[in-house]
């Protein structure tokens, strides 16, 4: 009858090179300096043997896993999958692996994957934006991870002086950035098309460019706030909204660069030029942005940034529980292309018309 074969263990690996276990330990935790010369011997002895140290039985040991949690809410939109790529790279840098799950915006979904979390018994947690929803009981996903005793970081969600580590992007000052754009364009008669909830980033973006328009005596008529999913098929779906109105507005800002794709495809198979009928504006700077014709004008976040100072946070945290809380503001820029542009003079004069009237 044949055996299977036995895996090497630290015993053998401490016989072949000629020292005793403990220094093979020390050499494969690092944890204690061991000599050069013997260090080698016990790295050759490993590598002839292929021995591969438990790491999950030394983890429960230590009560560590070296591993982290990322909740987002929609893989499928390229700003979210930047995202958790760049969380990722940052975590593997350090030797952490991350455990992702798409909430769909779903809270049973939500729910399911912090039990699944913390019964992995991760390190730590990040959660990504609109992957937040409130539990069924009220509390928030922040609370349940926090009780558990597990650190955590929000990433672009303001939860005000909820204490915990958040990672937050200027989006009021992003919409600001797109409504002055547009303004100095010449464009009076602008539609916003909102997420699919009233969740921080979508709602920053909003006030920032009523703020903007404010200052230049301009609103955002009710009849041109429309809402969609977050998706292509729902900026399709707004901009034939506004077609459906009558398509009163020479311009439209988009709270994310998906939607506002959407809207630019809507809007051209309509028969409308971007940017010499209609200007479009998104928010993100998606990969995408760059890639259709027009290209798409935008506020770029820096996504690589939020991601990496995540993890850095949420080491540092892992580190020192009882470290002051932080919250870290990062800006967003103006990324100016083609899907934007000066009023027409038909319009213009349409424009000082309307202002002769009202006055």
């Amino acid at each position: 009858m044949r055996h299977e074969e036995r895996s090497p263990t630290l015993q053998d690996v401490a016989a072949r090179a000629g020292v005793s276990v403990s220094t093979v330990s020390r050499v494969v935790t690092g944890s204690v300096a061991v000599e050069a010369g013997t260090a080698e011997r016990v790295r050759e002895a490993i590598a002839a043997l292929e021995y591969r140290p438990n790491l999950l039985a030394r983890s429960f040991r230590r009560r560590v896993t070296h591993t982290i949690g990322l909740l987002v809410p929609d893989t499928s939109n390229p700003f979210f999958a930047e995202l958790a790529r760049t969380i990722e790279d940052a975590g593997f840098a350090e030797g952490y692996s991350v455990i992702l799950g798409n909430s769909d915006l779903s809270p049973v979904k939500q729910e399911t994957y912090i039990d699944v979390l913390l019964a992995k018994r991760v390190d730590g947690v990040i959660l990504a934006s609109s992957g937040l929803i409130p539990r069924a009981d009220g509390h928030d996903a922040v609370e349940r991870i926090l009780e558990a005793g597990v650190p955590c970081v929000v990433v672009d969600r303001d939860l005000g002086e909820m204490p915990v580590d958040q990672v937050l992007v200027d989006n009021e000052r992003g919409g600001y950035l797109a409504g002055e754009h547009l303004l100095g364009l010449g464009h009076r008669r602008i539609a916003c098309l909102v997420g699919p909830n009233d969740l921080t980033p979508s709602a920053g973006r909003i006030a920032g460019l009523r703020r903007a328009l404010a200052e230049a005596g301009v609103a955002v008529a009710e009849e041109h706030l429309v809402r969609g999913n977050g998706r292509p098929d729902g900026g399709a779906a707004a901009a034939r909204t506004l077609l459906g109105h009558g398509l009163d507005v020479t311009a439209i800002f988009a709270f994310n660069d998906q939607m506002a794709t959407g809207a630019v495809g809507a809007l051209q198979r309509a028969g409308c030029r971007v940017p010499e009928d209609v200007s479009v504006v998104g928010f993100d700077d998606i990969p995408l942005a760059a890639a259709i014709y027009p290209a798409l004008t935008t506020v770029a976040q820096p996504i690589a940034e939020m991601g990496a100072l995540g993890v850095r946070l949420l080491l540092d945290r892992i580190a020192r529980r009882d470290a002051p809380w932080r919250r870290e503001l990062l800006e967003t820029r103006l990324v100016v292309r083609e899907s934007t542009g000066p009023v027409t003079r038909r319009e213009a004069e349409i424009e000082v018309a309307r202002g002769s009237c009202e006055e």
